[in-house]
């Protein structure tokens, strides 16, 4: 579970730093090469990296100091919070809303930088004066948002609704996007902007 979370919250802060990237690239292109040089994206990945560690090692310690005097098997495919919560017996509002506030910080905080990116973007995109720039512009992004649509989309229902709400049947089905859906289709969302893998893929397939 520990690990589960850190990685979580590695994938939305580097959402926010690729949204933060594009933002870069397409509104401030001259400076691109200053602003994104070696160093500030170490400084980015590293950040991304160990930022939501101590957190998350917090909260798997708060689940697992619950007391469980019920089953002890979840109507889940991995240990998840949200399923762990409902095996407990007793008060775990304080769990529940422990879980609310890092999903804020580490979900809901992310998903608005990279919607404030991409309002700058769009405007930015709006106002260039060609429609041919204007659809390589978004070309540049839509692999990015496609990415965050999958996986905060799927991640905010599962993590901000109440447990009161939560079905095992619809939080399983949840689980698969954030977990195996998103990232079995990172490289092909990826690389399909690629004209070299477009082409190997048409020599291979055949296609004329």
């Amino acid at each position: 579970m520990c690990f589960f979370l850190i990685l979580g919250a590695v994938e939305c802060f580097l959402l926010a730093v690729m949204a933060y990237d594009r933002y870069v690239a397409i509104c401030n292109p001259l400076h691109y090469p200053l602003i994104m040089n070696q160093k500030a994206c170490i400084q980015m990945a590293i950040g991304s990296w160990i930022s939501g560690i101590p957190v998350q090692i917090g909260q798997t310690c708060q689940i697992f100091s619950l007391n469980f005097c019920n089953a002890n098997k979840i109507n889940h495919f991995f240990c998840d919070v949200p399923p762990m919560i409902k095996l407990a017996c007793g008060d775990t509002s304080l769990n529940e809303m422990s879980v609310y506030l890092v999903a804020m910080v580490f979900v809901a905080v992310p998903f608005l930088l990279i919607l404030a990116s991409y309002s700058k973007i769009i405007s930015t995109i709006l106002k260039l004066p060609t429609a041919k720039g204007r659809a390589k512009a978004f070309t540049t992004c839509s692999s990015h948002l496609l990415v965050v649509l999958l996986f905060f989309g799927s991640a905010t229902i599962t993590y901000l609704r109440p447990k009161s709400s939560h079905s095992a049947g619809v939080d399983k089905l949840l689980s698969l996007f954030y977990t195996i859906v998103t990232p079995m289709f990172n490289p092909l969302i990826y690389t399909l902007r690629n004209k070299d893998v477009i082409a190997a893929l048409r020599k291979l397939l055949l296609i004329k």
